[in-house]
């Protein structure tokens, strides 16, 4: 059988721009290549010289590296966002009272919806959240879903990003490179901001504040420190947000309040936006060996003391497994069908798809079911047959820990390379904060290209870019 054309979102899949792309292309096609040339390797030296960089682990070169940039945009229509936001928006919502359910009654499990093993046998799953509602009932303040396109109107959900999605400086920095290097393409198109992305992530922040704030919220973000790989991020959003950059060792119980060391003495946090694992929250409670949590703070997260953003136990709907029932989990809780559909999945744990999946691993992808980065896969299509037989083996071994899906065509948006336009594919990760009062989800997200022609893994971990990501006004 032939194999479908790619879906190029600049030209669909003819020779012209599409509606979103025409008045980019009228800009782009009257512009010195050589000049844009030079404006993309000043956007690499505005990037070093502010700092935006990542680590990388397990690597003996040099472990902060650039994220490579490309100024050439990714253009949303405004009528593909609305669908895209509603579909999105479902399925936060989804999670979240499938968050609540599973840590008091298991109502899903009762009706047989999804297997009780899927919590049983899962790492993530939290019991010390078992009975105890988070402030203002939200367990996931902040999401990233993670997207990809196929077609003119289809998009999939490749995965969610409940526990601590990352990415978003980068989102907020590309727009302001753009906005150096191209002012005037901003008057003439009418793209919506993500500007206000810092202000609203505190907002939402504080309208979860916990029993015990009195008065303004006070909220903070705890990072592992200047070694973790998106150090970057805690910082940045910390300034931006004009809340206190904290570490474990800043940090002590006073009266049954968390709270953090200034120059003024001890002062109360009521809102702990954590960027560090469950396991090292509080070595009280989890790793006893952790050096950067708080002895305790989850004695004062359970008595009212404090709000933990992202909830300890989300993580539980990162699993690529639990991902697989989200169709069920929807329509459990909110009595709709998805509107953004997931990827078909076939889930190892099961033996009729092991075999299907071991029958055809050279034409899938395979995924351990905690993994992240692009990490501890196989794709199929582009490995050779020693890596595939070695990725049988291990299948094999642990086939609970997997899931396969096939290879999606994903949708290509070009870079600039060689003052000529050449397409990569991309995935794309909106960003959404949850309150009790809100859901906003921030127009356009972080665009992730494979840089590599031909590959479909962008993880940054991996040599992938980012690009900027517009979102069409109305």
């Amino acid at each position: 059988m032939d194999r479908q054309p790619i879906f190029d979102e600049l030209f669909g899949f003819g020779q012209t721009p599409r509606g979103p792309y025409e008045q980019y292309m009228s800009w782009f096609d009257g512009e010195n290549k050589n000049k844009l040339e030079k404006k993309s390797k000043e956007a690499e030296a505005f990037f070093r010289a502010t700092g935006i960089t990542f680590n990388v682990y397990g690597k003996k070169e040099a472990q902060e590296r650039l994220i490579p940039f490309d100024f050439i945009p990714r253009i949303i229509a405004a009528k593909e966002w609305e669908v895209l936001s509603r579909g999105i928006e479902q399925r936060v919502r989804a999670l979240n009272a499938f968050l609540h359910d599973i840590y008091h009654r298991q109502e899903i499990i009762r009706a047989g919806r999804i297997p009780e093993s899927l919590l049983d046998k899962n790492d993530a799953f939290c019991p010390q959240m078992i009975g105890f509602t988070p402030p203002g009932g939200i367990y996931t303040h902040i999401v990233g879903t993670d997207l990809v396109r196929t077609n003119e109107n289809q998009f999939y959900v490749l995965e969610d990003n409940a526990r601590t999605p990352s990415g978003v400086s980068y989102m907020l920095e590309n727009r302001e490179t753009m906005h150096k290097m191209f002012p005037e393409i901003f008057r003439q198109n009418k793209v919506a901001s993500v500007r206000n992305y810092p202000k609203n992530l505190y907002k939402s922040l504080a309208d979860c504040a916990p029993p015990a704030c009195n008065g303004k919220p006070v909220v903070a973000i705890l990072t592992p420190g200047i070694h973790n790989s998106a150090y970057f991020e805690h910082a940045f959003l910390a300034e931006q947000m004009g809340a206190e950059l904290v570490e474990g060792h800043d940090l002590k119980i006073v009266d049954g309040r968390v709270t953090m060391r200034t120059t003024q003495g001890f002062t109360i946090i009521d809102v702990l936006y954590r960027r560090i694992d469950d396991e090292y929250l509080d070595p009280l409670t989890f790793n006893k060996n952790s050096m950067l949590g708080v002895p305790g703070i989850m004695d004062v997260y359970r008595t009212g003391g404090i709000t933990i953003a992202n909830a300890p136990g989300t993580g539980i709907c990162d699993d690529k497994a639990i991902y697989s029932y989200m169709p069920e989990i929807i329509e459990f809780y909110t009595g709709e069908k998805m509107l953004l559909e997931n990827v078909p999945t076939w889930r190892c744990s099961e033996d009729d798809s092991l075999k299907y999946v071991l029958d055809h691993l050279d034409k899938l992808v395979v995924k351990e079911v905690h993994g992240s980065g692009g990490y501890g896969m196989l794709v199929g299509p582009t490995a050779n047959k020693k890596e595939v037989e070695t990725f049988r083996k291990i299948l094999q071994k642990n086939p609970s820990n997997y899931i396969a899906q096939p290879t999606l065509d994903l949708s290509t948006v070009p870079i600039f390379k060689n003052k000529k336009l050449d397409p990569r594919h991309v995935d794309l990760r909106p960003y959404v904060l949850v309150s009790p009062k809100n859901v906003d989800i921030t127009p356009g997200g972080l665009t992730r290209v494979a840089l590599k022609k031909g590959s479909l893994v962008v993880n940054s971990s991996q040599g992938g870019g980012t690009k900027d990501t517009w979102v069409l006004a109305k």
